[in-house]
């Protein structure tokens, strides 16, 4: 009897430690390879408390890094990841308990008081920053600086230290890149604004902000313009932009709350000297732009490039004196998403041809989205 009790004990805890596993199944249906691709899962989905339960996540029987977002909302709670899948295949992923190893952060957000209140993030393909509070006397703009990286390694906060504690410019590159892109009263590397009687209302400096997320695959934050002047209106607007590891652009919502005036929103590149190569495709959502990149030594640095994209709704794009736009329609108190983001010819996009194809092909994702199944 006792032999019975201990071979049942057995095989009821056997039962419940594998009760974890799961199976997850990623498949690209489109006609083009994914590559580092984020997917997303419910925990729900998976039934997974990860507040309970430690596991791990495997291809191929290589371990996988995963984040989990959303964990203050149980029902909204995500486990993300990268998938690589080539054209019409399937990626499998097996869920079992164990500890995962540590997880090399990518992607990294946060506000820099030490420099007049930037607020700067990065992934692992480019950095970006926009600009607060402590500017207000500058004529900042809501534009986004692009800052050009070539490595896969976190850099903004090594950039801040040397350049304010050790005066070393990071408008020089030192051998990781460097902040060569001019972005003035513009909205310089994807800023988006009003589009309202023939005039782009370019906005001014954040009031507030909120971090959400902050990495290692994925950071989330919140600006927040307390007074945007649109044509004699004043408006708030907010701002939530998500950086995920591996992607080439940013996903942004913005939201503009005021008077009940249906406007355009136009997503924009700062052309500075219009010499360089525009990539105009209205048609597909999006505009790219590729420019030559000098340090602040005057030393060529290879080209750098910029993209918006609006995944739904676009109904035209123009050149003015400053500005590519992608423009589309758009009424206070909605929310709205598009997509902004710059690369480097030293890393990862040697040629303009490059970074419009790579832009063409983040559209086509965005068309044809990864199907996930849960086993």
């Amino acid at each position: 009897m006792k032999k019975l009790f201990l071979m049942l004990l057995a095989i009821g805890t056997f039962t419940s430690c594998s009760s974890l596993s799961k199976t997850i199944t990623v498949t690209n249906n489109a006609d083009f390879a994914r590559k580092g691709e984020m997917v997303e899962v419910r925990l729900a989905d998976l039934q997974i408390n990860p507040a309970k339960t430690t596991f791990i996540l495997k291809n191929q029987d290589k371990e996988v890094a995963y984040q989990i977002v959303n964990k203050q909302n149980a029902n909204e709670a995500l486990m993300i990841f990268q998938a690589s899948v080539n054209a019409g295949e399937k990626a499998v992923f097996e869920i079992s308990k164990a500890k995962p190893a540590a997880v090399k952060p990518l992607t990294f957000a946060r506000q820099v008081p030490e420099r007049k209140d930037d607020f700067a993030w990065e992934n692992d393909l480019a950095g970006y920053r926009m600009y607060g509070p402590a500017l207000a006397n500058e004529n900042p703009s809501n534009g986004v600086d692009l800052w050009l990286k070539r490595t896969s390694e976190l850099v903004v906060d090594k950039r801040y230290h040397d350049e304010l504690v050790n005066g070393k410019s990071y408008h020089i590159d030192h051998g990781d890149g460097l902040d060569c892109y001019k972005v003035g009263h513009t909205l310089g590397a994807g800023g988006i604004s009003p589009y309202v009687n023939d005039k782009l209302w370019v906005g001014n400096f954040y009031n507030s902000y909120r971090v959400i997320e902050n990495g290692p695959l994925r950071s989330v934050f919140e600006l927040k313009y307390n007074a945007v002047n649109i044509d004699g209106e004043t408006y708030s607007q907010t701002l939530t932009i998500t950086s995920d590891a591996g992607s080439l652009l940013n996903k942004a919502i913005v939201k503009f709350e005021g008077a009940d005036k249906e406007m355009k929103l136009a997503g924009g590149i700062f052309i500075h000297d219009g010499k360089g190569s525009i990539k105009d495709n209205a048609y597909k959502g999006f505009i790219a732009y590729a420019e030559n990149a000098v340090s602040d030594a005057g030393v060529p640095s290879g080209r750098n490039y910029v993209g918006v994209l609006i995944p739904k709704g676009a109904t035209e794009s123009q050149k003015d004196k400053e500005h590519v736009l992608i423009m589309t329609d758009y009424k206070p108190g909605t929310e709205f998403t598009y997509y902004f983001g710059g690369g480097w010819s030293k890393w990862g996009f040697p040629t303009d041809a490059d970074w419009f194809k790579a832009m063409q092909t983040f559209s086509n994702k965005l068309q044809s989205p990864l199907k996930v199944e849960i086993e």
